[in-house]
């Protein structure tokens, strides 16, 4: 479409300042002296450069950024607040023979966080059983129950991964049964800590570390050098090896992925070193899910992660049993590994069919209300019997769609009480507004993070959450609709669109938040051969003024403006999105996938 002038001191890119999804195009922002200063010292051709650049690499840092070591980038763990405590904790308890037990969360993280903690108890001759939560019978996070059932069965200290750091009723009560607590979590928290021995995360209000992004996961490793420091200091190593956590940065990185944490610094460098590791598939259950999956062993990408691997261990988590995950990831027995990623791959199956019913109806609910079009800052929808373990997917689903925060609520009508999930749209922290919601009564439980957020309301009272959330958000809603820009890094046709120019870009991965994949332009090109395919995906060739063509695909738009314009064969159009690799039948060649399209005849009301 047309510019009209964008917004005030940027640029329409290719003069689109509204897309057929109704977003503004621009040209990714990069210093033209830090553009030269790469080019120069690591020798890039100018687009490489400039990417590198716009993601806010400095000259100083390209080096670490580019070739990333965790020589360089591995933390202090004593600049974490409690680490040195956490670490005193455990390693007293594994001393004294104390029953030590691990409570994780049922998701990825939680999973890879768990199975950290038991690979380094293994290599130090112990066991450490591992409990997580159902997730429809018990909720998110400890509970009194919970805690009283680990103290029935024996428990002299717990370690909570990916969760407890909010739980302050529940660790309160922990300590009044006299169990022992240490916490480790990097979700968002109250300004006054839960009852424990240590609370580590680097969220929590006053910590110094500096490393906020990291996910549970990355967390846990930190915590698995300040044990190994620990033990080192009681000469616990005398007689046995010292636990090499290297040979572990393959669960550390799948929890970074598939948190959507923010890839930079040491945590970039832990998930680029973690894919690498997991490029080797020693890991049993991560080789028996990949087999499951049908895909075949290679090198790992975040893909791997966030498309086949992680889908497949939340699956349990979801609809299934909670613990499957942890067990597939701490697992050494083969046959194990092969039984669990066989079951998990069953649900993950199951999984897609109930979240496609509950997307449907999500859809016709909410647009029958208007309310994904309007001003409102968040969409609140909310239905009976939506199976409570999709509905953070499908908030992610509806977010894409929407390009507003979307808040899904599965209502039990028995109890008369909601399960939700929400998915932000960056600029807009859901996770501090769920957390003020539940502050002033408004939910029963709630918390998270800026991007993501679980909450647990009354039916009754769904419309005051609704206005709540949209009330707190309102302000933010304005700043980033005004910066919901898609950054383009080069404009290319057909013919330049190349295996070549995909693995240059290749050096800036792994990719992820505040590292994005790099987003390409063609001008004036038409679809060709379009074919809408299950899933309201469609494919074409995607054809250029002289001729050159790109195979090219665009995920879920069949019925949205952009897929329309596809499946018409229209031609003129400009396109951008990102470059994967076509291996099919030992091509290595590249497709394009398609994020967005733009008409340059239609022109801005």
């Amino acid at each position: 479409m047309a510019d009209d002038g964008g917004i005030k001191g940027v640029s329409a890119f290719l003069g689109v300042s509204r897309s057929l999804s109704g977003r503004a195009w621009r040209l990714r922002p990069a210093e033209a002296a830090t553009t030269r200063a790469h080019m120069q010292a690591h020798g890039l051709d100018e687009p490489l450069a400039r990417a590198l650049a716009s993601r806010g690499v400095g000259p100083e840092q390209a080096g670490d950024f580019l070739r990333p070591t965790l020589r360089a980038l591995f933390p202090d763990p004593s600049s974490f607040m409690d680490m040195d405590a956490a670490a005193t904790a455990i390693v007293d308890a594994l001393q004294a023979g104390k029953a030590v037990h691990v409570f994780a969360d049922y998701d990825v993280d939680g999973a890879a966080s768990a199975a950290l903690l038991v690979r380094w108890f293994r290599a130090m001759g112990a066991d450490l059983p591992i409990y997580v939560p159902d997730r429809l019978t018990e909720g998110y996070g400890p509970s009194a129950r919970a805690f009283d059932t680990l103290k029935a069965a024996g428990a002299d200290l717990v370690v909570t991964v990916d969760c407890g750091a909010a739980a302050n009723e529940s660790l309160a009560h922990a300590a009044a049964i006299g169990l022992n607590v240490v916490v480790i979590d990097h979700h968002l928290m109250r300004s006054e800590p839960p009852r424990a021995l240590a609370v580590v995360n680097p969220n929590r209000p006053g910590c110094a570390s500096g490393q906020g992004n990291l996910a549970a996961a990355g967390v846990v490793l930190v915590l698995l050098a300040a044990l190994n420091r620990e033990a080192r200091g009681r000469g616990l190593f005398a007689e046995r090896p010292e636990p090499d956590i290297r040979q572990w940065l393959d669960l550390a990185a799948l929890g970074a992925v598939c948190d959507v944490t923010g890839l930079t610094g040491f945590n970039r460098a832990l998930t680029g070193l973690g894919l690498g590791v997991m490029s080797a598939w020693r890991n049993p259950g991560l080789k028996a899910l990949l087999a499951a999956a049908g895909a075949e062993p290679g090198p790992a990408k975040t893909m791997h992660c966030g498309f086949i691997l992680g889908p497949r261990i939340n699956a349990g988590g979801r609809i299934g049993r909670s613990d499957l995950g942890a067990r597939l990831l701490s697992t050494d027995d083969p046959g194990e590994a092969a039984t669990l990623a066989a079951e998990l791959d069953a649900l993950n199956l199951s999984r897609r069919e109930v979240e496609r019913a509950v997307i449907e109806a999500a859809i016709r609910r909410a647009e029958a209300t208007g309310a994904h079009a309007d001003e409102s800052a968040v969409v609140v929808v909310a239905g009976e019997d939506w199976h409570p373990g999709v509905v953070g997917v499908v908030a992610g689903r509806l977010r894409e769609r929407w390009r507003k925060p979307v808040v899904v609520i599965g209502l039990d009508p028995v109890n008369g009480v909601g399960k939700g999930s929400g998915r932000s749209q960056p600029g807009m922290n859901l996770g501090r507004a769920v957390q003020a919601a539940w502050e002033a009564g408004v939910l029963l439980a709630g918390g998270g993070h800026a991007m993501a957020a679980g909450l647990t309301v009354e039916a009754g009272r769904i419309g005051e959450l609704a206005d709540f959330l949209n009330q707190r958000l309102a302000g933010e809603r304005l700043v980033a609709a005004a910066e919901d820009w898609l950054d383009v890094d080069a404009l290319v046709d057909p013919a330049g669109a190349t295996r070549a120019l995909f693995e240059a870009f290749e050096q800036l991965a792994p990719f992820g938040p505040a590292n994005p994949e790099p987003v390409f332009a063609l001008s004036g090109v038409q679809a060709r051969e379009p074919v809408q395919m299950n899933g309201g995906h469609v494919r074409c060739r995607l054809v250029g003024p002289d001729g050159a063509s790109i195979r090219a695909i665009a995920w879920r738009c069949a019925d949205l403006p952009a897929g329309q314009a596809l499946l018409s064969g229209q031609g003129g159009l400009n396109v951008v999105g990102r470059l994967k690799a076509d291996d099919w039948n030992g091509r290595r060649g590249v497709q394009f996938e398609i994020e967005d399209v733009a008409d340059p005849r239609m022109v801005q009301a």
